[in-house]
C-alpha cells in the first residue's frame, strides 16, 4: 500500500464488510472496481466514495464476473494491486430443512466465488512480482460451530484454499491471507445499517462493526512486504465460542 494510487477490486462491495473495506481503501487513495450482483445497490453506494468506483455487476460464482473485474481494472486504470475477495452468503439453518438451491448458492458463492476471484488476479500479480490478496473467511473456518454447519463447511474450504495457494505462491512476491471475523453486525446477520441494536451489542462486547473488520484489513495491507498476515482472527470480546 506504499504504491502511489493503487488499484483494488472488492467483491461483495454493496454492503457490510465489503462496502466498509472499499470505503477505507477509497479514503486511503485507492482507485476501485467494486463488484456485486445488484446494479441498483452498487449505484446506491457509489456516491459515498471520494473517487467514483468502477461498477461490475455479476454473480461472483461465475468466473466471467471475476475476469470482467480484472479486465476493467486494467483497461481503466492500467494496473491492479489488491484483491479483497469478500463476497459471501450466510446459512444458519439445518441443511436438510432448507431448499437445496440455498445450499448450492452458498457453496458456489463462498467457495467457488473466492477461488475464481483469486485465480483471475494471480496471472497478473505473478507477472508483476507483487500484489495483495485478502479473502474474507470466518472464525467458523477455524472451528466448527454447531448452529451453522454448512456455512462453517464453506469457510473451512476457504481456509484450505488460502493456505494451500499461499504456499504455492512463496517466492512470487504475492501476499495472500484471510481475515476471519466472529459476529459482525451487518446485513449478513440480518442487521440493518443504522439499527440502534448495533451500538448496544458493540458496547456489550457481543458484536463488531463492518468498519472494525475494514480496520483489520487495512492493517494487513499496510504491513511491510516482508510480512504476510496468513490469518487474522478477530472476535467480539464477549462472543462465547
Amino acid at each position: 500500500m506504499s504504491i502511489a494510487n493503487p488499484v483494488a477490486i472488492v467483491t461483495g462491495a454493496s454492503s457490510g464488510i465489503g462496502l466498509a473495506c472499499a470505503l477505507a481503501l477509497d479514503r486511503a487513495g485507492t482507485r476501485l472496481v467494486i463488484v456485486g450482483r445488484d446494479l441498483t445497490r452498487l449505484e446506491r453506494v457509489a456516491p459515498e466514495f471520494t473517487h467514483a468506483p468502477e461498477l461490475v455487476v455479476g454473480d461472483i460464482a461465475d468466473p466471467l464476473t471475476a475476469k470482467s473485474a480484472v479486465d476493467r481494472a486494467q483497461n481503466i486504470f492500467g494496473r491492479l494491486d489488491v484483491l479483497l475477495a469478500n463476497a459471501g452468503l450466510y446459512l444458519p439453518e439445518k441443511g436438510w430443512e432448507v431448499d437445496a438451491a440455498r445450499v448450492d448458492a452458498i457453496g458456489r458463492t463462498n467457495v467457488l466465488g473466492a477461488m475464481h476471484s483469486v485465480h483471475a488476479v494471480l496471472p497478473h500479480f505473478i507477472s508483476e512480482g507483487a500484489g495483495d490478496i485478502i479473502v474474507t473467511s470466518s472464525v467458523s473456518g477455524h472451528q466448527v460451530i454447531a448452529w451453522e454447519p454448512i456455512y462453517s463447511a464453506t469457510k473451512h474450504a476457504v481456509q484450505a484454499f488460502v493456505h494451500g495457494t499461499r504456499q504455492q505462491l512463496i517466492g512470487s512476491g504475492v501476499r495472500l491471507g484471510a481475515v476471519a471475523p466472529g459476529i459482525v453486525l451487518n446485513e449478513l446477520w440480518g442487521v440493518v445499517n443504522g439499527d440502534a441494536s448495533i451500538e448496544t451489542e458493540v458496547a456489550a462486547g457481543r458484536g463488531m462493526r463492518s468498519e472494525d473488520v475494514a480496520d483489520a484489513v487495512m492493517f494487513m495491507l499496510n504491513t511491510p512486504r516482508h510480512i504476510t498476515i496468513r490469518d487474522l482472527v478477530m472476535l467480539p470480546t464477549n462472543q462465547e465460542i
